[in-house]
């Protein structure tokens, strides 16, 4: 996940950034912390830990993922939970997969540049650094139902993606 590409490493920086913005709106939801403390507190952790073969996280999509998930918690659980199974609620859903899921619905909303079928492939990828079992599925799921309704357009013609 998010490992230094050498042949685009602006898009291992981005996908690093999801993996952190998920952390940090999972921190917040365990420990209670303000969106600028989760941030503050992951620029502190990403400095002083050891990078290795990880991209650095872009620091811009990161803090807009993280204040864009938490200015529009309410408006995005409506979304997450109109995408649900009708015998699942938001609230029920295990605190990294709701954070995943706030993340991506975020970016589905407030990043149009990014194509739908990446944000969710991006999802996907950050719930399989958490989950061996059936998560990421649900993960895939629920961020395709969401993407459909949030850009019709990227699955019109019988499924293929708008040029």
């Amino acid at each position: 996940m998010a490992t230094v590409s050498k042949s685009n490493p602006a898009a291992a920086r981005r996908s690093a950034a999801r993996l952190a913005a998920v952390q940090a709106l999972y921190s917040m939801e365990i420990t209670g912390v303000s969106a600028e403390e989760a941030l503050a507190e992951m620029r502190r952790r990403l400095a002083d830990e050891p990078r290795g073969r990880m991209a650095e996280p872009d620091a811009g999509l990161a803090s807009d993922l993280v204040r864009g998930a938490t200015a529009e918690t309410a408006l995005i659980d409506e979304v997450v939970g109109n995408a649900l199974s009708r015998d699942w609620t938001v609230d029920r859903v295990e605190a990294v997969v709701r954070a995943i899921l706030r993340c991506g619905t975020c970016e589905l909303k407030a990043r149009g540049q990014t194509p739908a079928r990446v944000v969710i492939s991006e999802y996907v990828d950050v719930a399989h650094a958490f989950y061996a079992g059936p998560e990421p599925g649900l993960v895939n799921a629920v961020l395709d139902r969401i993407a459909r309704v949030l850009r019709p357009e990227e699955f019109d013609r019988g499924g293929a993606a708008a040029p």
